[in-house]
């Protein structure tokens, strides 16, 4: 094992990762923006240097600025988190040339599962089930509607090159395509640096259920379970779960079959999350994306498993054993993690602040991955994302009860948040029921 670990992230991961890192004896070394200087992130680490303003693309997203930091503190490995460069493959290629070590799969996996397109062919290839869509960037607005003519409406109109949600639009016929084709390609080519485009059926009813899994240095890829993201705003989660509700038997034995040969397909090392949309009637499931870093809904599947996936993640970078057999691995019980967002909890827009009270819930079966705390203050620069509430119970309707105790006991005073919304939702009859789906949310607020 490697003797020390820069964090090349802020808030609640860059905390989760380094109390690991300290539990099994490494040096800790933070960076942060000048915005973050009293974040617990910083105050926890044993080192801290500062990489620049506020603004991401100065700090966080600044490779030169994470990699001088390195040096100058001699650090020995980066782990990059989730968002910012985790999957950025220029950085983790850069990381490995400077001389340390890579907490993430390769270089190549990365960039391989960068392009939609090129991930769906590749899958394709695989034998890993793919919606129908295109197979090659479009180049007009007349080729998308030529393809959608085959492909059958509605379809999604998506960025080859986007992610966490963005860069997608849903279009039921002819003229709605035309319009969301060019939106949706003029805010890609601002958001990703990378116009294409390409189309892809779309299923008004389906859960989102994504696999983890876990890349060994002998080409063995572990899926350790599914968890299921559908409760979603704008196309991102807000309320995660496992095991799924959807999800029987012999329906999770294909999703992790489909999951380990997608890693299998791009040599994938370290942990990563393959994401699929599922039809609960037909109990098809498509290809949506595979995440080449650690998810932010991971402590669900340590909650069920008894297992640190940043502790994996470390031993696989250091080319150690794991911790774990995995042959002796079974899930216990059912977990639940709700996003503790500075936002409003009807429209759920934005609403930073200082905090002037923060009383974290705690109890059995209670876990909370805080990035802030009383005295910080939730800045306008980064996501919302304030902390993420964890529960775990024997069976779902106790992680259910917990949960909602939890969100009742958890006291947030300065920024607006969403607690208010995880009681409604944790009260929803279509939630509490488990046969729900991705547009759960719009029903709630129509």
């Amino acid at each position: 094992m490697f003797d020390s670990l820069l964090v090349a992230n802020r808030g609640e991961i860059a905390r989760r990762v380094i109390r690991t890192a300290r539990q099994m004896g490494l040096r800790t070394i933070a960076v942060y923006s000048e915005a973050d200087a009293n974040l617990p992130f910083v105050i926890e680490a044993d080192e801290a240097v500062a990489i620049g303003p506020a603004n991401p693309a100065e700090s966080y997203r600044n490779v030169a600025a994470v990699l001088d930091a390195a040096r100058s503190t001699g650090a020995a490995a980066i782990h990059p988190g989730y968002g910012f460069l985790s999957e950025n493959a220029d950085f983790a290629r850069a990381v490995t040339e400077a001389g340390l070590i890579w907490v993430g799969p390769s270089p190549d996996a990365i960039t391989a599962m960068g392009d939609k397109i090129a991930a769906r062919n590749l899958m394709t290839a695989a034998g890993v089930p793919v919606a129908p869509g295109t197979e090659a960037p479009l180049g007009s607005a007349a080729e998308a509607v030529a393809a959608a003519a085959r492909i059958g409406y509605p379809v999604m109109v998506k960025a080859a090159a986007g992610g966490g949600g963005m860069g997608m639009a849903v279009a039921g016929d002819e003229k709605e395509l035309t319009a969301q084709y060019e939106t949706v390609t003029a805010f890609a080519g601002r958001m990703f640096g990378d116009s294409s485009v390409f189309v892809e059926r779309y299923f008004p009813s389906v859960r989102h259920v994504e696999v983890q899994i876990l890349g060994l240095h002998d080409g063995t890829v572990l899926a350790l379970g599914e968890r299921d993201c559908s409760v979603q705003r704008r196309n991102q989660k807000v309320a995660e779960e496992t095991p799924s509700p959807a999800v029987d038997a012999a329906l999770r034995a294909r999703m992790l079959d489909a999951a380990a040969a997608a890693g299998r397909a791009v040599d994938y090392e370290g942990a990563g999350t393959v994401e699929f949309l599922l039809d609960p009637a037909s109990k098809e499931f498509f290809f949506l994306e595979m995440n080449t870093r650690l998810q932010v809904e991971h402590p669900i599947t340590e909650a069920v498993l008894g297992i640190d996936l940043v502790a994996e993640q470390l031993r696989v970078a250091a080319g150690e054993a794991l911790g774990f057999d995995p042959a002796g691995l079974v899930p216990s019980g059912h977990a639940i993690e709700l996003r503790i967002n500075a936002e409003d909890p009807k429209r759920f827009l934005p609403g930073p602040g200082a905090i002037t009270e923060w009383i974290e819930p705690s109890g059995d079966g209670v876990r909370v991955d805080a990035g802030y705390a009383a005295g910080t203050t939730v800045t306008p620069f980064y996501d919302s994302l304030m902390a993420k509430l964890v529960v775990h119970g024997d069976d779902r309707d106790e992680a259910l009860d917990r949960a909602a105790a939890a969100v009742e006991a958890f006291t947030i005073t300065g920024p607006k948040s969403n607690l208010a919304f995880h009681a409604e939702l944790l009260a929803n009859p279509e939630f509490r029921s488990g046969r729900y789906d991705t547009a759960l949310i719009a029903r709630m607020r129509s």
